[in-house]
């Protein structure tokens, strides 16, 4: 269980990397100039985010909980991991209206992510009855 943790840790530190050199190469295309304390927090905030949902995968592999329990208590642990650390680093305006549309924000991406796995996986079923009914 703790390589899988590792594994998947791992892998979402790869997506950060991803995401925060997207972002650096925006930055300087635009010429901008940002302090490297800046860019070292906005890139723990990253690293963190893509730990949290690279190791949170595992609870999609719980076999005793329905995939509903499972979707709802990852959403709410999502939310709990990334609205304090998007507040912190300042990726949320601390005001209401800001606060409303980041989670509102959050929320819309959650679900086509969820959407989006959703009809991959029914594809996949799909997929293999029609390969089980031929034989």
């Amino acid at each position: 269980m703790m390589f899988k943790v590792m594994g998947r840790s791992l892998s979402g530190l790869g997506f950060a990397a991803i995401i925060t050199f997207v972002a650096l190469t925006i930055l300087m295309v635009k010429g901008m100039e940002v302090s490297v304390t800046t860019i070292w927090m906005n890139m723990l905030g990253s690293i963190l985010m893509g730990v949290y949902f690279g190791s949170a995968s595992l609870i999609f592999e719980i076999e005793n909980w329905s995939p509903l329990k499972q979707t709802v208590i990852h959403f709410f642990i999502s939310l709990m991991v990334w609205l304090p650390i998007g507040l912190y680093l300042g990726w949320i305006p601390f005001d209401s209206i800001s606060l409303l549309i980041s989670i509102f924000l959050f929320v819309v991406t959650y679900l086509f992510f969820w959407y989006s796995t959703r009809l991959y996986f029914l594809k996949i079923a799909k997929e293999m009855n029609n390969s089980v009914r031929k034989k």
